[in-house]
């Protein structure tokens, strides 16, 4: 059933040839925003070949009843369970009767809207689809996490029902090439009414490599469907207002092209420092490597780029690493992006370079405020850096913080920061690696110098791109 990648028609037209088919058919059980996912396919005329039921359990007693007790009803295992048993329904109520001619599927979602009597809470909500692609065929789950940025109810439930049409007809109809079903979803939408920052496909239509779960993730941000995607050291892609839900976080921004020897002894000195300042509040806390896309947001090709980037990831996730993709190159946006999920203290150690970048004030050109409204956002609520010392190949001496380099203006700042305690200054490091940085390490290898081998853990030797050189 899949259509040609040029293929785009506005809502209800997808909903009406959907109906029209009369091969796709199914249940919608929404939870949340209304039914508004379901609307569209009554509005489009023809329901009847498409819809088999529609319902929502709004009460929390006739939810439990019908889909079993939830820690939090806005979650994934809530999405999940309504999938199960709305799927289960419809292969033993219909099976007999059409299977031979029909592919059943089941769509689920739960959602936190805006409210009237609203607070500071996120709007985001968890939608599923569990569908055949041949009639009597296996089943195949698509699940993804939305927030849902309009300023009102009525918007925001508008915007779940395009974005629910859009996620069948492309399921049915575009799913042999993922940026293009990826950029479907947004179809009559923009990101400033929707974010899709998780999505997870599972079953045999989706066995082909370019659904590996990282590259997903990595399409996300790229597709500009996200700012960030989030997955964990086993490679499941992972929903951050999920698992960083009141955590402490530690988090290593880099390169990471390779990760060397000063990586993880940043890593081991950061985190004893972060456990040192924060005391039993660190008891838990998720460890994160996050790495920025900006050298990955290309509009051809991105085979190499890729390539290069799941080599990192994997080396990153045996070292235990979960591993964040971001197009947040300012440290106030990975604060804000953080600090929206959790209020537990966060620690983010950095060299001392580019610790001396954040100085810079191009970067926040787009703030009124400038320099010090992007130092105020940093460090809301409980976030600390932890500054790593670095060597400098010029006077042949080593630095940390208390030196860095900064104006005189801005001396003041430093000093008041270093006072406060918002900057921790780790004073020592790995001496025979102060010197070299992930990007001086790969001009090695590209020079054929030998030496990088020996500033380099032993699984880059053995595993990835640099196990050749």
């Amino acid at each position: 059933m899949n259509g040609t990648l040029n293929e785009r028609s506005d809502t209800l037209e997808k909903a009406l040839k959907l109906n029209l088919a009369h091969s796709v058919y199914g249940t919608f059980a929404e939870i949340g925003a209304g039914q508004e996912i379901a609307n569209w396919f009554f509005r489009a005329g023809g329901a009847s070949g498409t819809v088999a039921k529609t319902m929502s359990a709004y009460d929390m007693t006739f939810s439990d009843e019908i889909y079993g007790k939830s820690a939090r009803y806005v979650s994934r295992q809530r999405m999940v369970a309504m999938l199960d048993h709305e799927y289960q329904i419809v292969q033993q109520r219909l099976a007999a009767k059409r299977g031979e001619s029909t592919t059943f599927f089941a769509l689920a979602d739960t959602v936190r809207a805006k409210g009237f009597r609203d607070t500071k809470e996120e709007c985001h909500g968890w939608l599923g689809l569990r569908f055949q692609t041949e009639p009597q065929g296996p089943s195949h789950d698509i699940q993804l996490h939305v927030r849902l940025l309009d300023a009102t109810n009525q918007r925001q439930a508008e915007a779940l029902g395009i974005l629910g049409v859009n996620l069948i007809y492309a399921a049915f109809h575009l799913r042999d090439h993922l940026p293009t079903f990826l950029r479907s979803l947004m179809d009559e939408l923009t990101r400033w009414r929707v974010e899709i920052d998780m999505i997870d496909f599972t079953g045999p239509a989706f066995a082909s490599p370019v659904f590996q779960d990282r590259l997903v993730a990595l399409e996300l941000v790229r597709s500009d469907l996200a700012d960030a995607a989030l997955f964990g050291a086993d490679g499941e892609i992972l929903q951050a207002s999920d698992v960083l839900y009141r955590k402490p976080v530690f988090l290593s921004r880099g390169t990471f092209d390779p990760i060397t020897r000063l990586n993880l002894d940043m890593l081991d000195q950061g985190r004893k420092a972060f456990a040192e300042d924060f005391g039993d509040e660190t008891q838990g806390h998720l460890e994160i490597c996050e790495i920025t896309m900006h050298n990955l947001l290309c509009m051809d090709d991105c085979s190499v780029e890729y390539d290069n980037f799941l080599a990192r990831a994997g080396i990153l996730q045996a070292l235990g690493k979960n591993v964040l993709i971001s197009k947040y190159a300012e440290f106030h946006r990975l604060s804000a992006f953080l600090s929206r999920h959790t209020q537990m203290p966060v620690g983010i150690v950095l060299g001392l370079p580019l610790f001396e970048e954040l100085f810079n004030e191009h970067w926040y050109a787009d703030l009124e405020g400038g320099l010090l409204e992007a130092f105020g956002r940093l460090f809301r609520n409980k976030v600390r850096l932890y500054v790593y010392p670095a060597g400098d190949p010029i006077t042949g001496k080593v630095r940390n913080a208390t030196q860095a380099r900064v104006s005189p203006e801005q001396q003041h700042l430093l000093n008041y920061m270093l006072q406060t305690g918002c900057v921790h200054v780790i004073k020592d490091g790995l001496d025979d690696c102060l010197f070299h940085s992930s990007a001086s390490v790969r001009q090695m290898i590209q020079d054929g110098d030998m030496k990088w081998r020996s500033l380099v853990p032993e699984i880059v030797l053995n595993q990835g791109p640099w196990a050749s050189k």
